[in-house]
């Protein structure tokens, strides 16, 4: 490892990180079956530097940084990208984005405020994160190989903001409570 932190996980993500303008470009350019097989691969990356990290315990607080950071930039813009491509509706993209960016503004702002150690993500906000992903996957691989759009996809757009929503409200009571004192960060 070097001194930066770089490491065979943290480079696998700043690959996944570095996708991103391409996964942009291949959904903007309507090549869905190349932009579903980059997804896949982003999702299969995000896995694996998690397991190369824990297995060899090799984690880095650059690690701990860069890996949701890659989550989020990977998902938020292949969310606004599906919207260009007019694939999902304008409301459920602004949700996501603005639950994205105030959980980003939140973490910066306790960090400021109450400088915790770490925070675990809240199990809502992991069952939002598989929805939304669901959600790409389903729509990317519709139009890759040509499935009838239908009432699957209607079902994950509901299941997105419903969660979205959820995990938005539980952050910002966990964030009140811990600003309160009534919750120590873990």
């Amino acid at each position: 490892m070097t001194r930066l932190g770089l490491n065979v996980p943290n480079l696998i993500t700043l690959t996944r990180l570095m996708s991103v303008p391409l996964m942009i470009w291949l959904i903007v350019g309507e090549r869905f079956g190349t932009a579903f097989c980059v997804f896949a691969g982003a999702g299969l990356s995000d896995a694996l530097d998690g397991f190369i990290a824990k297995r060899f315990d090799c984690r880095t607080r650059l690690g701990a940084l860069l890996d949701p950071a890659a989550d989020k930039a990977l998902l938020s813009s292949v969310y606004v990208a599906l919207v260009f491509a007019e694939l999902l509706p304008n409301w459920l993209v602004i949700l996501v984005v603005f639950r994205d960016v105030t959980i980003i503004g939140g973490f910066v702002l306790l960090h400021t405020m109450a400088a915790p150690r770490k925070f675990d993500p809240l199990y809502i906000s992991k069952l939002n994160t598989l929805v939304q992903i669901s959600l790409v996957a389903y729509v990317l691989g519709r139009k890759a190989f040509g499935f009838p759009d239908g009432p699957v996809t209607d079902v994950l757009v509901a299941m997105t903001a419903m969660t979205t929503v959820l995990s938005g409200l539980s952050y910002l009571v966990r964030w009140a409570r811990l600003l309160a004192g009534a919750e120590q960060p873990s």
